[in-house]
């Protein structure tokens, strides 16, 4: 599937202390910075802030060309025409998603856990994300993936994401490990300059 080869290089992931013309702001600089993906992660503002953020977010990666997911709610992406939905253990079954939504892209979060990286393959998920590869500012509590995982889950065949701690200084580690896009939230929207980051991880594909 063409769409699952573009699943590949720095996926920005945001942050969720921005909201509204911030949030567009920093993540239009990470596209143009040369972010290949991104999720819009925001748990805790109201439907309406979602909604709108959302909405924005979609248009900005359109334009730039970036592929757009929205974090643990397939309505909210489907509501906006984003290409995707990521989902993690509790947000409902891959498969009916799959066959409700054919053209969705599904991302699946499988933690440190090989058999749930086989069972979201068989579903149907369009990538496999493990993580958190390093500690992670983000999730301190996050339990830590091994970075063989890589290597074990190249059989199924599908991109493999790598979440959890990443930074300039480790990311060339995971790459040879075998992961075929970097999720990054803090060491990218954190910097000084987001799009020239960007671009820093940008080049470690090319």
């Amino acid at each position: 599937m063409a769409a699952r080869r573009a699943l590949r290089g720095l996926y920005a992931i945001t942050p969720e202390d921005l909201r509204g013309p911030a949030l567009v702001t920093a993540t239009a600089a990470a596209v143009a910075g040369g972010a290949a993906l991104v999720q819009y992660r925001a748990k805790h503002d109201d439907a309406a802030q979602r909604l709108a953020d959302a909405h924005a977010l979609a248009a900005a990666c359109r334009h730039a060309g970036a592929l757009f997911f929205v974090n643990d709610d397939a309505e909210l992406a489907l509501a906006v025409g984003a290409d995707g939905v990521h989902l993690g253990r509790d947000d409902g079954p891959i498969a009916a998603l799959r066959a409700a939504q054919p053209r969705l892209l599904i991302g699946a979060s499988c933690y440190a856990e090989p058999e749930r990286a086989r069972a979201a393959a068989a579903a149907g998920a369009d990538y496999l994300a493990f993580g958190a590869v390093f500690p992670s500012p983000t999730k301190p509590a996050a339990v830590r993936a091994p970075l063989a995982l890589f290597d074990e889950a190249r059989a199924l065949g599908l991109p493999l994401v790598a979440i959890g701690g990443i930074t300039l200084v480790n990311a060339g580690e995971v790459i040879a490990a075998g992961a075929d896009a970097l999720a990054v939230v803090t060491d990218l929207f954190r910097a000084p300059d987001i799009a020239a980051r960007a671009s820093q991880y940008a080049q470690l594909w090319r």
